[in-house]
Formats: structure tokens, C-alpha cells, sequence
């Protein structure tokens, strides 16, 4: 507001009028730093350095939460994605104050020898961190210094190229040296994005992978996976390889279609600020901590195990069947919705690996499956007694064991082949 009424009042009693009262020393030092500041070009607010300046500095806010919490309780996930977001936020400067006229007042400005792409970096952190949200206890190991070592040889030919320029002379009399126009430009930084674009198209390969197998695994652990299928990794991988591919295409239109204007490639430096508010909020706010306590490892039949439904059951399974028949008829564990792996065979008594070999072999399911066809026979049930006319779908869904509208559809239509409502027009 202060910085409106320099402009707009462009002298000493204007000032005055604006602030009655105001000492004459403190008034004539306001004037003095406005007459200091209106001639000046930089920064300029407009409707492309703005949207940019709010959206990276609101990422920065929560890359900073991210970095106190980590120091607080210690979780690797939280660095990690807190490294993530201070590099996407980065990558936007050179955008940023471009323009906000950076580069056209201070035409000799050497600020782009000091910002150097950490593209190298981000992908191994992009896999890091999903690999430290579906690893138990994970570990960040020395070895793991090895992935960043592509970026390390990149940094370090910056620096040569930065030390050579400096000491060649007429350095400060233009924006770019010698090594950045001859060696650079034709032939550091072609290398740089090729090997780069390789790089990231291999780490985000890799992580889907890493994160479809972990999906797959917490079926035999989790009787509603809704909260817990990771949809907010799935999300921040598909948001990741979206700038990917659009850099990528930009990169290919700009180098074999036509030259793109600094206004074209603004829209990719965009997107990407709004994917760091994004993952900044959602990634702050979702809690994946309980995840990493999973340990898949420890039980080699659990992962070894087929899932196989016999009428020629083992014996030393056929009456740990028939007790878990029991159970759920009995104690209907089922509408809980939390309900879980290792908390049920607590219960009954057994090892986790153990109960789910008998949910494997004696009912040909897995433990998400097994769990909630006992919950979609309980909705059968309520709609057999017509509480479908006291009840709302979601109300008898929840009543029944599920934990979301988007799993009771899913799930039921999955073990029916047709949405609840379609089976109520069945029976009604």
C-alpha cells in the first residue's frame, strides 16, 4: 500500500498529507527512497513475471514447512520433496526475472553463469522419493551419492567455463564470455539436455514401476486401499512427467518447427509453477508416514505366494480356514474399515505371512478382495431389507465397512459387475 502512495504522490506535501504527523526527517527520507526507486526498470509487476512470483514463492513457503518438519521428526520424505520443490522453484527464476526486465536493466548482468540447471538432480530425487515413501525404513546410503554424479561432472564444466570468462578481459562489459557463446551454447548444453531428457525418461520409468508394484502389494495387506493405493504419488508422478513431456515437445517445436518467442515458453514455466503449489499443498498434507512402516521384505512367503483357490486345501490350512470362516460370521471384523493384515492376525492368533496364505490358497483372493466381499454381501443384505429407503448409498456403504464412495463403487461393481444402483433396479 506504502509502495501505491510513492507512486501516486511524487512529492514532499503530498507525502505529508498522506501521513499527518509524520516527523519531517522520516517524510524526506520517504521521498528520498521513492525518488530512488520510480526511475528504475526492474522489477516490472505484468501478467507473466506476476503469476510466477506468487506461485513460486508460495512453493518456496511450504518447501520451507517441509524442511522444519523434517528437522522436527527426522522423516527422509519430507527432505526429499522439500528438495524437489526448491528445485522446481528454481528452475523458474531465470523466467521470473526475465520478465521482470532483469535482464534488459542490467544488461551486463553475469547472473546466468550462477544458475545452473539442477534437472540432473531432480530425477533421482523424484525416485528417491517415492522409493523412501514405499520402502520400509528406508535409508539414503552412500551409495546413493553415485546417481548425482552426471550433475557433479555438469557443475563442475560450469565452473571451468565461469573461471576462464572471468579472467579474460572486457568479462564485465558484456552479459555472456567466450566459453558461453563458443562452447557452451553449441555443444555443453545440447549434450546437457539430451543426457538429461534420457535421464528422466529412465527415473520416472523406473518410479511408476516402483510405485504400480507397491500398489499391487498393499492388496494383500489393506482391506480398503482408497486412502492408502498412494493416490497422491500417482498424481505427483503424473504432474512430473507432464512438464516432462511438454518440455519435450517445446524443445522439438522451438528446435524443427519454428523458433518460439520468450512469451511461447512462458506457458511451460507456468504450468510448472502451478504443479508446485500443487505439490506443495498436497504434499505437505498428505500423510504417507504410516506407510513406511510396512516392512514387505520380512515375509518371503507372502511374496512368493500365488494366489490359488483349491478344493484340495493342505491340511494344516483346512482348519485355519475354517476358524477364519468363523471369525468373520461371528465378530464381522470386515466393518471396520481400518481393518488390516497384521491387526487380524493378531487376533486370530497367527503370523501375518501365515494368515495370508490361507486367505490365498483356501479362498483364491487376496486380503483386500477376501475382506470386502464379506462388506458387499452386508450391502446386499441392507438392501434386501430396504435400507436403501432410510439410508443414502454412501450412509449403508460406510455402515457395511467401506471408507469412500469412490471404493464401494469400484469394489462393488468389481465382485457384481454392476454399480449398487444398477443392482437395486435388479431386485427392486
Amino acid at each position: 500500500m506504502a509502495l501505491l502512495l510513492f507512486i501516486h504522490h511524487d512529492n514532499q506535501n503530498q507525502l505529508k498529507k498522506c501521513y499527518p504527523g509524520t516527523p519531517f526527517l522520516f517524510t524526506k527520507l520517504l521521498y528520498l527512497t521513492m525518488s530512488l526507486l520510480l526511475p528504475l526498470k526492474f522489477p516490472n509487476f505484468n501478467m507473466y513475471s506476476t503469476p510466477l512470483l506468487v506461485l513460486v514463492l508460495q512453493g518456496l513457503i511450504f518447501a520451507f514447512l517441509l524442511l522444519w518438519r523434517y528437522r522436527q521428526k527426522k522423516t527422509i520424505s519430507d527432505l526429499l520433496l522439500a528438495l524437489i520443490l526448491l528445485i522446481t522453484c528454481y528452475h523458474r527464476t531465470t523466467y521470473t526475472i526475465g520478465f521482470m526486465d532483469w535482464y534488459d536493466t542490467f544488461r551486463n548482468t553475469k547472473i546466468n553463469y550462477y544458475l545452473i540447471s539442477l534437472g540432473m538432480v531432480l530425477a533421482p530425487l523424484i525416485y528417491f522419493y517415492v522409493k523412501s515413501i514405499t520402502t520400509s525404513e528406508f535409508r539414503f546410503l552412500k551409495r546413493d551419492f553415485w546417481h548425482f554424479v552426471p550433475w557433479l561432472i555438469f557443475f563442475v564444466a560450469k565452473s571451468v567455463i565461469l573461471i576462464y570468462d572471468m579472467n579474460q578481459p572486457g568479462f564485465y562489459d558484456t552479459q555472456n564470455g567466450y566459453l558461453v557463446v563458443n562452447f557452451q551454447w553449441k555443444y555443453l548444453d545440447p549434450i546437457v539436455t539430451v543426457v538429461s531428457s534420457m535421464q528422466m525418461l529412465l527415473y520416472l520409468a523406473f518410479t511408476f514401476q516402483l510405485f504400480y508394484n507397491y500398489r499391487g502389494k498393499i492388496q494383500n495387506y489393506f482391506s480398503n486401499t482408497y486412502k492408502l493405493e498412494l493416490n497422491w504419488i500417482r498424481n505427483f508422478l503424473f504432474l512430473y512427467s507432464f512438464i516432462f513431456v511438454y518440455g519435450l515437445f517445446q524443445i522439438f517445436i522451438n528446435e524443427v518447427v519454428t523458433e518460439l518467442s520468450w512469451i511461447q515458453k512462458w506457458w511451460l514455466q507456468f504450468f510448472s509453477a502451478l504443479i508446485v503449489l500443487y505439490v506443495g499443498i498436497k504434499g505437505y498434507f498428505t500423510d504417507t508416514v504410516k506407510l513406511t512402516a510396512l516392512n514387505f521384505e520380512s515375509d518371503d512367503t507372502l511374496a512368493t505366494l500365488k494366489i490359488e483357490k483349491s478344493s484340495n486345501v493342505p491340511e494344516r490350512l483346512r482348519s485355519k480356514k475354517e476358524e477364519l470362516q468363523e471369525y468373520f460370521e461371528r465378530e464381522k471384523p470386515y466393518l471396520n474399515p481400518d481393518l488390516n493384515l497384521v491387526e487380524l492376525a493378531k487376533k486370530l492368533n497367527m503370523n501375518r505371512a501365515e494368515l495370508s496364505e490361507v486367505i490365498n490358497l483356501g479362498f483364491g483372493q487376496n486380503f483386500n478382495d477376501f475382506v470386502n466381499q464379506y462388506r458387499v454381501e452386508a450391502v446386499k443384505q441392507m438392501f434386501s431389507e430396504n435400507k436403501q429407503k432410510e439410508l443414502s448409498l454412501l450412509g449403508i456403504a460406510f455402515d457395511c465397512g467401506f471408507n469412500s464412495k469412490a471404493t464401494f463403487n469400484r469394489v462393488f461393481k468389481k465382485l457384481t459387475s454392476s454399480s449398487p444402483s444398477e443392482y437395486l433396479k435388479t431386485i427392486s
